[in-house]
């Protein structure tokens, strides 16, 4: 485990990066506290988001008007 120390060097060095640069590396340390990308969840929502698109393009879907959407949301949670 990082001493405080050392983690406030690190965080020292990280602050003299550019900002594009500071950005990637939050990024990356934010992403590896997720774990490792489930390649097998991914593939399932691309199939999930072409099956949707199919679904619309061809007429399939029922696509609602948001407004109409949030007033019925709005008296579910009033009633």
């Amino acid at each position: 485990m990082m001493r405080t120390v050392e983690l406030e060097a690190l965080k020292d060095a990280a602050m003299t990066l550019s900002e594009r640069d500071r950005a990637k590396l939050a990024r990356d340390l934010v992403a590896s506290l997720d774990g490792p990308a489930e390649h097998d969840v991914a593939e399932a929502w691309d199939i999930e988001i072409c099956r949707r698109i199919n679904e619309i393009e061809s007429g399939k879907a029922e696509l609602l008007d948001v407004d109409e959407v949030l007033a019925r949301a709005r008296a579910r949670i009033r009633d």
